[in-house]
C-alpha cells in the first residue's frame, strides 16, 4: 500500500483539539483562515503522497554517495527537493519580507508530518533550512538576512547545523573548532565536525553551514561559543555563489537508516565564515535553530509511525491465517493502540507549534512558557511513539517484517534515529525537569489545570474517561510537587519516565476532547488510549520518584555481569 497524508486527521486536530482557531482569529495570522489551512494541508498531502513517496524505497536501496569530493544525491531526490522548493513549502512560516509566506508553525509542523511519513530521508533537508532561516530571522544582522534568507526561503541554497565534533557531542562546551577574525571582518574557522545532516549535496548550488566554533578569548564551555555562518561558495558581489570555501566532506557515515540523507564529516581549513549574532553568543543563536529542529524531528516521529501504521493495517487486511489477521484479537490490539498513540503524539506536537504561534502573535509569556515545556515533551514522545509503532509494524508482518522487500523494516531503521539526534530523548527529560521546572512549576500547573478543567467539564459526557483522565492529571499534579523538592541529580534519574507520564496525561486529555467534538471514532480510540496506555503513567511515576540512590548502588562492576559475592 502507498503512503495516504492523514490530512483529515491533521485538520480535525488543528480545528477541534488544539488551540489552532485561536491562532487563525490573531491579526498576525489572520491569513490562515480555514479554507486557506485546507488547501495547504490539502496540496501538502498530495505532494508527500504522489511526489515525495515513491522516492522512499530509492533512498534506500541506493544511498547517497560521496564521489570525488562532491555528494551524489539518492535517485529522485533531485527532483523532489525541487517539487518542495518551487512549491514553496520551505518558507512556508518564514517572514514575507524574505519570501516567506508567514503562515503559522503548526501548518508548517503538519506539513512536515506529512513529508517525514512519505519520506525522511528527504524531508530532513528543508527541516534542517528552515531552522536556519529560524536562527537568521532572529539573529543575523540585516546584511545577512538580505544576502541569504531569500535564497535559503527558495530552496536555492540549503542549510546545515554543525555542533557535534568527536570529542563533543553532548557536552557541546567541549568543542575544539576555532574561529580566527580576519581583517575584513569575516573569520577564519578551523576544525572537523561530524554527523552533519545534509552537510552536502546536489539539490542545491550552495550549502549554508552554522558552525560553533571559539574565538582565542572565548571563554572555556559554552559560554565562550559563537556561531558562524559559512558557505559552501562565498557569495560573490550579485549574490550568486562565487568561489570555493576552504572545506570539504572528509566522508559520509554508513547509517543503520536514513540511507537517502548524506550525513557528513566535515573538515574546515581556515574557511571563511561571517558571526551570527554577537561574538561569545552562538549559544543563544543555535538553541533557536535546534528548538525549531526538535519539534520537527517529533513530527518526524509522528510521520514514520503513520506510514509504518498504514503498511500495517493493509498488510494485516490482506494476510490471511484462519481469517485475515486483522480480526485477531491480539493483532487488533496492537494496531489500535498504535493509532491510539499516533493521535496523542501529533496533537501534543501540533499543540507545541500553537503555542508558537500564539507567543508570536501575541507576545504574551505564557504562550511562550507552554511552547517551551511542550518541546521536550513533543520532541521526545513523538520520537518514541515513532519506533515504538514502526516496532509494532514489523510484528505485524511477522517474518515478511524482518524480510526487506515489505519495506516494513525500512520504517524501524529510518525512525531509530530520532530519538537520538536534535539531543537525545534523556536529555529532553533533564531539560523538563531542570530549565522548564525553573519557574517553580508554574508552566507545569497550568497546563495541568487546563487538562482538570476540560476532564471537569467532560463528566457529564463521558464519567468514565474523564475520571480517569482528572485522577491522572491529579497524580501527576503531587508528583510535580515532589520532583521541585529535590535537586537535579535526583529528578534527573527520574526524567525520563516523569516525561513520559506527563506526554500520556496530555495524550489523554487530547483524546477526550476528540471525543467530545467528534464522537465515533474518535471516542473509540479515546477509549483505547484512556483503558491501555493512559495507566502506564503510574508505573512511570513510580519510576520518576525513585530517585538517584538505587542505581548509583549498582557497581560499574555489576553492570558488566561481574557479581561479586
Amino acid at each position: 500500500m502507498s503512503y495516504v497524508a492523514p490530512v483529515e486527521q491533521i485538520q480535525f486536530i488543528l480545528n477541534h483539539v488544539v488551540p489552532f482557531p485561536e491562532v487563525a482569529a490573531s491579526d498576525r495570522f489572520a491569513e490562515a483562515t480555514p479554507e486557506t489551512a485546507s488547501a495547504i494541508l490539502t496540496e501538502a498531502g498530495k505532494l508527500a503522497g504522489n511526489v515525495l513517496a515513491p522516492l522512499n524505497r530509492s533512498g534506500d536501496e541506493t544511498p547517497a554517495r560521496l564521489e570525488n569530493g562532491k555528494v551524489r544525491s539518492s535517485p529522485g531526490f533531485a527532483q523532489g527537493f525541487r517539487a518542495i522548493a518551487e512549491g514553496g513549502w520551505i518558507g512556508l512560516s518564514a517572514d514575507p519580507e524574505h519570501g516567506g509566506m508567514g503562515l503559522p508553525q503548526a501548518l508548517n509542523m503538519a506539513v512536515a508530518d506529512m513529508m517525514s511519513g512519505a519520506c525522511l530521508s528527504l524531508q530532513l533537508n528543508p527541516l534542517l533550512t528552515q531552522g536556519q532561516i529560524e536562527a537568521l530571522e532572529h539573529h543575523a544582522s540585516d546584511e545577512m538576512k538580505a544576502l541569504y534568507l531569500p535564497r535559503l526561503t527558495s530552496g536555492e541554497w540549503s542549510g546545515t547545523m554543525n555542533l557535534t565534533e568527536p570529542g563533543a557531542g553532548s557536552d557541546v562546551g567541549a568543542l575544539t573548532t576555532r574561529a580566527e577574525r580576519n581583517d575584513d571582518g569575516s573569520y577564519a574557522i578551523t576544525g572537523q565536525k561530524i554527523y552533519i545532516t545534509w552537510g552536502d549535496s546536489d539539490v542545491t548550488e550552495n550549502v549554508c553551514h552554522a558552525v560553533l566554533a571559539r574565538l582565542p578569548d572565548g571563554a572555556k564551555g559554552t559560554r565562550g561559543i559563537s556561531l558562524f555562518l559559512v558557505p559552501k561558495f562565498i557569495p560573490d558581489g550579485d549574490g550568486r555563489p562565487g568561489v570555493a570555501n576552504s572545506l570539504k566532506v572528509v566522508s559520509l557515515e554508513e547509517k543503520m537508516g536514513i540511507h537517502g540523507s548524506p550525513t557528513c564529516v566535515m573538515s574546515y581549513e581556515g574557511a571563511t565564515g561571517w558571526l551570527i549574532g554577537r561574538e561569545h553568543g552562538g549559544m543563544a543563536a543555535m538553541f533557536t535553530m535546534m528548538n525549531c529542529a526538535r519539534l520537527g524531528v517529533g513530527m518526524q516521529g509522528v510521520g514514520v509511525a503513520e506510514a509504518a501504521l498504514q503498511q500495517a493495517v493493509a498488510y494485516a487486511q490482506e494476510r490471511d491465517q484462519m481469517g485475515p489477521i486483522i480480526r485477531h484479537p491480539d493483532v487488533r490490539r496492537m494496531l489500535a493502540t498504535a493509532r491510539a498513540e499516533i493521535f496523542a503524539a501529533r496533537a501534543i506536537g501540533l499543540a507545541c507549534a500553537a503555542a508558537i504561534d500564539l507567543e508570536r502573535a501575541t507576545g504574551q509569556a505564557h504562550h511562550a512558557a507552554r511552547a517551551a515545556f511542550l518541546t521536550p515533551i513533543a520532541k521526545a514522545y513523538g520520537t518514541d511513539v515513532g519506533c515504538r509503532v514502526a516496532d509494532t509494524g514489523v510484528q505485524v508482518h511477522g517474518g515478511m517484517g524482518y524480510v526487506e522487500e515489505t519495506g516494513a523494516a525500512q520504517y524501524l531503521r529510518d525512525v531509530r534515529i530520532t530519538p537520538i539526534y536534535e539531543g537525545t530523548n534523556g536529555i529532553q527529560a533533564m531539560d523538563l525537569v531542570g530549565r522548564k521546572l525553573a519557574d517553580g512549576g508554574e508552566a507545569a500547573m497550568r497546563l495541568l489545570d487546563e487538562v482538570l478543567d476540560d476532564a471537569k467539564a467532560a463528566q457529564a459526557d463521558h464519567p468514565d474517561l474523564a475520571n480517569e483522565v482528572w485522577q491522572a492529571a491529579e497524580t501527576l499534579r503531587e508528583a510535580t510537587q515532589d520532583l521541585l523538592e529535590r535537586d537535579l541529580p535526583q529528578r534527573f534519574a527520574g526524567a525520563v519516565p516523569y516525561l513520559m507520564a506527563f506526554a500520556r496525561v496530555l495524550g489523554a486529555h487530547f483524546h477526550l476532547r476528540a471525543a467530545q467534538k467528534g464522537g465515533g471514532s474518535h471516542l473509540a480510540l479515546a477509549r483505547v488510549f484512556v483503558g491501555r496506555v493512559l495507566p502506564r503513567y503510574a508505573a512511570d511515576l513510580a519510576e520518576a520518584r525513585a530517585g538517584l540512590d538505587d542505581l548509583v548502588a549498582v557497581s560499574d562492576d555489576a553492570l558488566f555481569g561481574r557479581i561479586g559475592a
